[in-house]
C-alpha cells in the first residue's frame, strides 16, 4: 500500500508596510512652518540635569516618519551625543503634534524627516 502526502508549508502573511519616502515633491511640514518648530523645541525640550553637572551638550539629529495622517512616528537618533541627550531628543520628537504631511504626485505620502535638536549650556 502506497500513500502519498502533500503538504504545503506557507508563510503568514505580513501585514502591508507602507512606503515611506525619502525626498518628496513637497515635504512635511510642522505646523507653523520652521520657526513654530524651533519654538516648539526651545519650549519643550528639557536638558537634563545629570548631562548639565557633567558638562555634556551638543546637537542630537533625530530623523522620523510623519505618516499620511500628519502623526509622527520611529524616531531614530542619527547622531548621538550621549545617553541622556539622545533620550530627551526622542522624546520630544515623540511629542510633537500632527505635521503637514509630504505629498508625491498629488497624494498624501510617509515620508521621513530629520531634525536636530540643540543641546547648549549657558556660562
Amino acid at each position: 500500500i502506497t500513500s502519498h502526502y502533500s503538504v504545503k508549508f506557507t508563510q503568514p502573511e505580513e501585514p502591508e508596510r507602507e512606503e515611506t519616502i525619502q525626498l518628496t515633491e513637497y515635504q512635511p511640514e510642522f505646523p507653523g512652518g520652521q520657526a513654530a518648530l524651533l519654538e516648539f523645541l526651545r519650549r519643550n525640550v528639557n536638558y537634563p540635569a545629570a548631562a548639565q553637572e557633567s558638562g555634556i551638550q551638543g546637537r542630537v539629529i533625530v530623523q522620523f516618519a510623519v505618516n499620511r495622517d500628519g502623526s509622527v512616528s520611529d524616531p531614530v537618533v542619527l547622531r548621538s551625543v550621549s545617553p541622556l541627550l539622545d533620550r530627551e531628543a526622542v522624546r520630544v520628537v515623540s511629542s510633537m503634534p500632527r505635521w503637514r504631511p509630504g505629498m508625491q504626485g498629488g497624494r498624501t505620502v510617509r515620508a521621513t524627516y530629520a531634525i536636530p535638536v540643540s543641546f547648549k549650556l549657558k556660562f
